[in-house]
């Protein structure tokens, strides 16, 4: 039998777990015999995303925290370990965006509000950081771990409007090749940092801004589907995939890589 791929009783934490995009990775992953661990803010949503991957046969518990808050993550991370001993994977979904921190067509740079800014940087990065000092030192104490964090695709290229979440997402994707480096050589070849850098998914938070009440897509959804050669958004389960290969032994080797998953997105250029 192929054990590369077998990610069965991995303990697997997920930040921003209860958003469109962490709570269907959880459930593919749970349903793959992992037991996830959801940390989020919501506690009523990550109950009920908690009883559907159960009611599905699935391991899934949720803890609620407060990314930015490292007092509260490490709490976490003692329950986690007092629970089930180990961490196998990380991975960093939690982010957002603040509309003080875009710049709308209509406005110009001076309109940026500057502590939108600061607040976005924070979610994003340093909400991406805290954990993964956090949960790196029970990696490092087993030998073995695998930490994702969420790139986008306006860490490559300078996107119109969302000027604070694209230079967080850009600094996610510079932290996960420094990572890859810093724990390669201090810990040792189990220890993985990779990122994925999803195209463009409906969610809950850019759905007002792709897509129009009755469904169709707005000015900024149309350019989005012009630029990718699929000629459609993504599936969130699309992603799942390439996160069960970063996790498990089928990507040992692979450390310091922002894998790209968008339909074409990100190479199409005309």
């Amino acid at each position: 039998m192929n054990e590369l791929f077998n990610i069965k009783d991995y303990v697997v934490v997920i930040t921003g777990g209860t958003g469109v995009l962490g709570r269907t990775i959880a459930k593919y992953l749970a349903l793959n015999g992992a037991q996830v661990v959801i940390l989020g803010r919501k506690e009523i949503v990550g109950r009920e995303i908690v009883d559907e991957i159960t009611a599905a046969g699935g391991r899934c518990e949720f803890m609620k925290t407060d990314v930015m808050n490292q007092d509260a993550v490490e709490r976490n991370c003692a329950d986690i370990l007092s629970k089930y001993g180990r961490v196998d994977a990380l991975l960093n979904a939690a982010g957002g965006n603040m509309p003080g921190a875009t710049i709308s067509p209509d406005q110009t740079f001076f309109d940026l509000k500057v502590d939108d800014f600061q607040r976005v940087l924070e979610l994003n990065l340093t909400g991406t950081v805290i954990p993964t000092q956090v949960f790196l030192k029970p990696m490092v104490d087993q030998g073995k771990g695998a930490i994702v964090n969420f790139s986008s695709m306006a860490a490559f290229r300078p996107m119109t409007r969302v000027c604070g979440y694209a230079a967080a997402k850009a600094g996610i994707s510079n932290f996960t090749e420094f990572m890859a480096a810093e724990c390669a050589k201090k810990f040792g070849e189990g220890i993985r940092v990779n990122a994925i850098a999803p195209g463009f998914f409906i969610t809950e938070q850019n759905r007002a801004l792709l897509t129009n009440p009755d469904g169709t897509y707005t000015q900024r959804g149309n350019d989005v589907i012009r630029q990718t050669p699929f000629g459609r958004m993504g599936d969130p389960e699309e992603l799942c995939g390439t996160i069960h290969y970063l996790i498990s032994d089928a990507s040992r080797f692979v450390t310091g890589t922002v894998a790209v998953v968008d339909g074409g997105f990100n190479v199409f250029a005309m």
